[in-house]
C-alpha cells in the first residue's frame, strides 16, 4: 500500500547541506500497522510529510496504492491527500469554532460526499469511542484524550487508503494515552486500515505488526 523507493531528502541553506534521508526504501503492506521509531530530530515527521505529499523529496519516489505522489502537481497531491489519507496529529488540530460533529463531517464536506447517511456514520464512529453524547460539544469543552479520540474519528470518517499518525499519544498523560492507543488500535484492526505511526513510545510499537527504526 505504501512504497518508498530510494527516497532522498536534502535541505540546503546557503553553504549548509543537511542530508535527512539518503536512498531510503521500504514498503508497508495493505492492512499492516507499522511503527516508526527514532530519536528526536531523526526525520520521522519529515518522512510522514514526504509520504503524504505535504513535502517533496530531493530524489526517489513515494507511491500509495500504486499512485506516484512525487509525479503529481501540488494540487493533485492536495486532492489525493484529502481523498485517500487520514492524518492524526499530536496536538489534535480540531477547529475550535466547529463542534464535534462539524469537525467530524468536515473531511466529507471538503470531499463533497456529504449525504443523508453521513451523520449516522459519524454518530456510529463516535459511539465506538464513547463520545456519542458529545457531538454538540466544542473542542475546548473536551479533555485532551477526548479531543484526540475525535481527531482519530475525523481521520477515519472518509475511509482513507492510509492512516498516518504523528505521535498520537505524545500530548496526553499516561492513562489517557493508553486509552486512546487502545481505541486507535481497535479502529485500525476493525476497519482493516493500513497505518504508519510515528512514535517514541514502546507501547505504540508493541501494538504494531512491524517496527522501522531510523538511525543516523
Amino acid at each position: 500500500m505504501i512504497k518508498v523507493d530510494n527516497l532522498t531528502r536534502i535541505y540546503q541553506t546557503g553553504s549548509n547541506r543537511q542530508v535527512v534521508f539518503d536512498a531510503l526504501s521500504f514498503e508497508v503492506e495493505k492492512g499492516e500497522t507499522v511503527a516508526l521509531l527514532g530519536a528526536s530530530g531523526s526525520g520521522k515527521t519529515t518522512l510522514l510529510n514526504l509520504i503524504s505529499g505535504i513535502d517533496l523529496p530531493s530524489g526517489g519516489e513515494v507511491r500509495i496504492g500504486g499512485r506516484n505522489l512525487t509525479g503529481m502537481t501540488e494540487q493533485q497531491r492536495t486532492l489525493f491527500r484529502r481523498d485517500h489519507i487520514g492524518f492524526v496529529f499530536q496536538f489534535y488540530n480540531l477547529i475550535p469554532t466547529l463542534n464535534v460533529m462539524e469537525n467530524l463531517l468536515l473531511p466529507l464536506e471538503l470531499k463533497k460526499s456529504l449525504d443523508a447517511d453521513s451523520q449516522r456514520r459519524a454518530l456510529d464512529i463516535l459511539r465506538q469511542v464513547g463520545l456519542e453524547d458529545r457531538s454538540a460539544s466544542y473542542p475546548d469543552r473536551l479533555s485532551g484524550g477526548e479531543q484526540q479520540r475525535v481527531a482519530i474519528c475525523r481521520a477515519l470518517i472518509h475511509n482513507p487508503l492510509v492512516l498516518l499518525a504523528d505521535e498520537p499519544t505524545g500530548n496526553l498523560d499516561a492513562e489517557s494515552g493508553r486509552e486512546v492507543l487502545t481505541l486507535l488500535d481497535q479502529l485500525i484492526r476493525k476497519n482493516r486500515m493500513t497505518a504508519l505511526m510515528v512514535t517514541h513510545s514502546t507501547e505504540v510499537s508493541r501494538l504494531a505488526d512491524r517496527v522501522i527504526t531510523i538511525k543516523d
